[in-house]
This record gives C-alpha cells, structure tokens and sequence, in this order.
C-alpha cells in the first residue's frame, strides 16, 4: 500500500468496522504510513471526517511504538482538533501513551518522550477536561492528567479541583471514572 492509496481509501466512503479491521492489518506492517495517516486525521478533522482518526486510534491499540517518531506532529496537533470525532481517538492515544510511560514504565517510551510533548498533552488533556466535550474525550483526558501528575506535581491538585467540581454534572460514566481518578490521586499521595 502507498500513502496515495491510503489516501483513497480514507477518502472513499464511511469505513465499516470491517474495513478498517483490514486496513489495520495492512498498517501494522507499514509504520512509514503512520506520518500520513496522522497528517490525514489533522486534514480530515478540519473537514468533520473522521475515518482517518478511527483508523489511527485502531492502529495505535496494536503498535504504539509507531507513533514515536511523530512525537512532535502529534503533540502539537491535538490543541487543532475540533472535531469530537477526531477529539475522542486523539485523547485515547494520549491515554494509551500516558500509560505506556507511567504505568508501564516502557523505556522506548522513556527514551522518546520529551518533556516537551508531555506538556504539550497535559495542556491538550486539561482544555478537554474542561471544555463542552463529549464524555469519551473528558474520560480519556482525566486518565492521562492523572498519570501526568506523577511527574508534573502541579497536575493532582488542579485536576482534584476540576474533578470534585464537575462529578454532580457528570454523566453516570464520568462520574465513575472522576471517582476512581480522586482515589487514585488521594492514594497517591501517601
């Protein structure tokens, strides 16, 4: 597959989930598809498609490793996403990268991840969290803020606050995934 014909593909229609189960086979051994495949999500998010980002979100669920080389494409296009179908696969993968660094303690993840792209997410997950955004994007957002706040010691606080104060609002979902990140920040700082 090229990226003309990735391009196509993503072009040509709503994906089935079928569809996109096979492109994702093809993908998993192709990374020098990922850098069009990322530059096709931020294309399409300004078009209100979204084939791309769920084909890319798919793709990141298997080999996330594809992703480091493009570290600084991505990071600096999550705050240009306003599509809330692009938002929510975009926030998944800051989760699944959140987690591979803090939780997983990957060193390829380590030795790839700037300090800078971290800041760059926490920027990105914070005006998700807060904004008028769907509850997939929020949930997603919070999981990474709170690995986040294991290095950034500013992040627990401020997200303990948002957190307290947005549960009554919150759908039964946020509600219980903003409960579980307020037990993980209070066990967290024994």
């Amino acid at each position: 597959m090229t990226k003309e014909t990735l391009h196509q593909l993503l072009n040509s229609g709503r994906l089935s989930k079928t569809q996109i189960e096979q492109l994702i086979k093809q993908l998993v051994h192709m990374p020098e598809l990922v850098e069009p495949l990322l530059k096709e999500v931020f294309r399409q998010d300004k078009i209100n498609d979204f084939n791309a980002s769920w084909v890319f979100d798919h793709l990141m669920r298997k080999r996330l490793v594809f992703l480091l080389p493009h570290l600084e494409l991505f990071t600096k296009g999550l705050s240009t996403i306003a599509s809330e179908s692009c938002m929510r696969p975009m926030a998944h993968t800051c989760e699944l990268l959140t987690e591979a660094y803090y939780k997983e303690r990957l060193p390829i993840f380590a030795e790839n991840i700037t300090e800078k792209h971290l800041e760059r997410i926490v920027n990105t997950c914070f005006d998700w969290l807060i904004g008028e955004h769907k509850v997939a994007t929020k949930v997603f957002a919070m999981t990474s803020l709170f690995y986040l706040g294991l290095q950034f010691k500013w992040i627990h606080p401020e997200l303990q606050l948002v957190l307290e104060d947005s549960i009554p609002k919150g759908t039964v979902g946020y509600k219980n995934r903003a409960k579980k990140t307020l037990q993980a920040i209070k066990a967290n700082k024994r």
